[in-house]
């Protein structure tokens, strides 16, 4: 066949359809069909490697599993139709012949140890000649196209050569698929792109040009694409007013770093946004920088974690910080000045007012701090209790009079306020503690608990300033409060007992347990050097119910002895209102067998007020158990009739302070035969404390008083020597 029919099959291949639109497993069927008419040929086939062989990294020793996808063939319909595929290992010198003279010819002496490799195949399909031409896509082998024939073949050089232009008609048409097959991927991920609500920019780092953005940047920003679009990356509001930023970014892209973040922006049309960004780098084939931008609106998102930030360190009645933040910045002080307010009688207030009441007055004194916060450029103003607020101040100058400051704000807290119509006057009770003073050495806070206690007790104005005094004795308590843990863990303490003596028939009918430290250096300790320090410290519990229980097992090996007397407990405000009271009392009382009413838990009418409602409903389920109450130090406190008839009150202790100048005052006979009128009124045991004197005991035995207690009869005393004064008391009567 001459070189212008060649030429006409060519042109057949490359005007094919199938060949213009990149259908190669068409076109290696025209292949294929010309191919075997031409060369009448016994097989031609096209096939495509799986894995491919164009890597140049195989050893010499290395065999490949030639997979392979048949695209097309045509076979002598006279020959057998079975597989003709070469599944066979194939030494890789055979892809680098292919790579090196583009085609096998099976003739060829040179090669003929290659063809050996496919001798089983030969022998099995009786064939003689075969070529192998590769189909080659800048010089990497995409396929084989492969002429067989069964009868001995003279493969002149213009055959070959034209075969060689069949397989290049091949690589195109597999070029264009991949073509296609490219373009349509680029047309897909650009239209998902385009229809993403994230905002995607492709941006080029060496020359800083943003060389594509989709159309999501225009519904964020209100800018226009073609603003955007080819122009320089300094142009975005992100790096308008901050250039340096990016050449941050960019820097830090060159080094393979990814960079995220978030900022706050502005749209054109002046509403604020906040911008979430995540920038990936990569490098072309051709070596240019890029960076893809993705980045999103997220200002619901940074707005619902503010507002959660917001509830975790605000105050949500007052608005004011909450302890939580207030705390950690206190810590990091090392000097200014911290402030603690506390409310006088405030849940007294809010008992009595209700809680809307309570509520509006501490939103008011709030505003009045805040106020104070902003004249004086204080670095937090919070609220850090029910009733206790703290500002802390930043280091004052030396010419500041800072007494004079807190006088003001003291004033301005103590001002009186229009609540619900109604005329209030707050009584503000302030500590001030220097920060540098105390810093190292003790926490300013505590420092400011403790200075918070003596402006309360103070007549007139409630402020206090933290002073050597004050360190000193904050030193020692310090001291006791160390000594304390140790004495809980060793078991230091004891239980005295003070009788109580019924003034009608001259008989011992009680006794109160009071605490004693038999501390290892100082001796033995009365309650008032370590009970306030227990209280604060929240020790009091441990003590407290240590004390219960102590006491009802000393009650209880009384009464198996047969010695009928009641055992008076003191309790403290924090015990009472733990909330587990009741069950600790049930399990003693339970486990101990106390008779109904010899149990009789003391507390003081102050303590009582604290928060009322809680204390009736506890009195009365104590009552239920048999357990009697007393309210201990009665007329020193805030206790009125419209409350004392609300309680299960089974006794009222007189405090010693009006028995003590019962002889000599008689503003304080009077007071004493009010309470003892009042107490016959209601039908409640009454018993002085104090009691030194007979002339004091005369005077309460001919105004009806029941019982009294005080050193006129015993002090307190250890167990052993309270049963032998019962005792001796028993025989003199008898």
């Amino acid at each position: 066949m001459n070189r212008k029919e060649q030429q006409h099959l060519l042109e057949l291949i490359v005007n094919s359809s199938a060949k213009q639109q990149g259908d190669f497993t068409k076109t290696a069927e025209l292949v294929c069909q010309l191919l075997r008419e031409y060369f009448t040929a016994s097989f031609v086939s096209v096939w495509t490697l799986v894995s491919k062989t164009d890597n140049d990294d195989f050893a010499a020793d290395d065999n490949f599993i030639c997979e392979h996808t048949l695209v097309a063939s045509k076979i002598d319909e006279k020959l057998s139709h079975s597989s003709h595929l070469r599944q066979i290992t194939i030494d890789p010198q055979y892809f680098n012949e292919l790579r090196s003279h583009r085609y096998i010819l099976s003739s060829d002496n040179p090669h003929i140890n290659l063809v050996q490799t496919f001798s089983d195949y030969y022998q099995h399909h009786n064939i003689i000649t075969s070529i192998d031409i590769a189909i080659r896509i800048n010089g990497h082998i995409e396929g084989v196209l492969s002429v067989e024939s069964c009868a001995d073949v003279n493969w002149i050089k213009s055959d070959i050569q034209f075969a060689i232009q069949c397989a290049d008609q091949l690589a195109l048409t597999l070029a264009t698929r991949y073509t296609y097959d490219s373009n349509e991927q680029i047309y897909l991920l650009r239209n998902a792109t385009e229809q993403s609500e994230h905002v995607v920019m492709l941006v080029n780092t060496d020359s800083r040009i943003i060389e594509y953005v989709n159309s999501a940047h225009e519904k964020m920003t209100g800018l226009p694409r073609t603003t955007v679009e080819h122009h320089s990356a300094s142009s975005l509001d992100i790096f308008r007013n901050t250039p340096q930023l990016l050449d941050h970014i960019i820097s830090k892209l060159r080094n393979s770093e990814i960079v995220k973040g978030d900022l706050k922006l502005a749209r054109i049309d002046g509403s604020e946004y906040w911008l979430n960004y995540h920038i990936t780098p990569f490098v072309t084939e051709q070596g240019k920088h890029y960076a893809l931008v993705s980045s999103y609106d997220n200002s619901a998102e940074y707005l619902h974690k503010a507002e959660l930030e917001r509830l975790a360190w605000h105050c949500s009645l007052t608005g004011l910080h909450n302890r939580s933040h207030f705390t950690p910045q206190l810590d990091r002080a090392t000097d200014g000045i911290l402030i603690l307010i506390d409310l006088l009688g405030f849940k007294r207030f809010n008992d009595t007012n209700g809680h809307a009441q309570g509520d509006s007055l501490l939103i008011e004194t709030a505003r009045r701090l805040k106020h104070f916060a902003v004249s004086t450029n204080a670095i937090d103003v919070a609220r850090i209790g029910s009733d206790e607020f703290a500002i802390l101040l930043p280091p004052m100058l030396p010419e500041t009079d800072i007494e004079q400051m807190i006088g003001r704000l003291y004033m301005n807290l103590a001002a009186p306020s229009v609540i619900s119509r109604e005329k209030v006057e707050p009584k503000p009770a302030i500590a001030v503690v220097d920060i540098k003073s105390v810093v190292g050495m003790f926490a300013p806070l505590s420092c400011a608990d403790i200075t918070l206690q003596y402006a309360k007790k103070k007549n007139g104005t409630h402020y206090q300033f933290f002073n050597e005094a004050l360190l000193e004795t904050f030193t020692i308590n310090a001291e006791i409060e160390r000594d304390l843990h140790h004495a809980i863990r060793g078991r230091e303490f004891e239980l005295y007992y003070q009788p109580l003596m019924d003034l009608q028939n001259n008989k011992y009918i009680g006794a109160e347990a009071l605490i004693r430290w038999n501390h290892p250096k100082k001796g033995v300790l009365y309650p008032g050097a370590f009970i306030e320090i227990a209280e604060q410290t929240g020790m009091i519990n441990q003590i407290g119910e240590w004390v219960l229980e102590t006491a009802c097992k000393q009650l209880n090996l009384w009464q198996h002895k047969n010695v009928n007397i009641a055992m008076h407990v003191n309790v403290a405000a924090r015990q009472f209102f733990s909330g587990n009271l009741y069950e600790q009392v049930w399990r003693l009382i339970t486990r101990y067998h106390i008779k109904p009413k010899t149990l009789i838990l003391e507390i003081t009418e102050t303590e009582l007020m604290g928060d009322i409602r809680y204390a009736i409903n506890l009195c009365h389920e104590l009552a239920e158990l048999g357990v009697g109450l007393a309210i201990d130090d009665f007329g020193t406190g805030y206790s009125s009739m419209k409350y004392l008839k609300q309680f299960p009150i089974s006794k009222l202790k007189i405090d010693r302070s009006f028995i003590m100048d019962i002889s000599s005052s008689h503003e304080s006979r009077e007071i004493v035969s009010a309470i003892i009128a009042m107490a016959k009124a209601l039908n409640i045991s009454l018993t002085a404390e104090g009691v030194e004197t007979k002339e004091q005991e005369e005077f309460l035995t001919l105004s009806a008083c029941h019982h009294a207690q005080g050193f006129l009869y015993s002090p307190a005393i250890r167990v052993n020597d309270f049963a032998l004064f019962i005792n001796a008391h028993e025989t003199i009567q008898h």
